[in-house]
């Protein structure tokens, strides 16, 4: 659907606003998608980052300063959201030995588990078969990078 018609206007100043307001309005839309797909697992899409980043390092511990470099939504809370994956039993924290405040994170068996099952319901998901070709998804994904610089 036009994005004309998903937000109900009938056009835009130029091009380049109705690309931001479209960029925008389909990162909302996955998004929210995302979100009603980890509900039932009690995590969060910032959280299901974390965890993500700390499956793809296995079997290397992160530093945490390393693990927010990585987040694709870069927050001051990542604190707050790994102190919920421990609480949930899905990540581990271990302190450097040799310089006490270094934070390493790791995800544990639980954590592993839980992706599997993750993983299974979002390649069930309407997103798992995007109506790209593979082509056209390379093109948009060079044309999103374009627009980062």
């Amino acid at each position: 659907m036009r994005i004309e018609d998903e937000i109900k206007t009938s056009g835009f100043k130029d091009n380049h606003v109705k690309a931001l307001v479209n960029i925008n309005f389909t990162a909302s839309w996955i998004g929210n998608i995302h979100n009603q797909l980890l509900k039932p697992f009690g995590i969060s899409m910032q959280q299901y980052n974390i965890l993500r980043i700390l499956r793809g390092s296995r079997p290397e511990h992160l530093p945490v300063s390393e693990v927010k470099l990585r987040m694709v939504d870069k927050t001051p809370n990542t604190t707050r959201l790994v102190d919920k994956l421990l609480a949930k039993g899905l990540a581990e924290r271990f302190r450097c030995d040799k310089d006490r405040r270094v934070v390493y994170l790791g995800i544990t068996d639980a954590g592993l588990e839980a992706m599997t099952e993750i993983d299974k319901v979002f390649m069930a998901s309407e997103l798992s078969d995007l109506p790209l070709t593979d082509d056209e998804a390379r093109i948009l994904s060079d044309l999103l990078d374009k627009l980062r610089g």
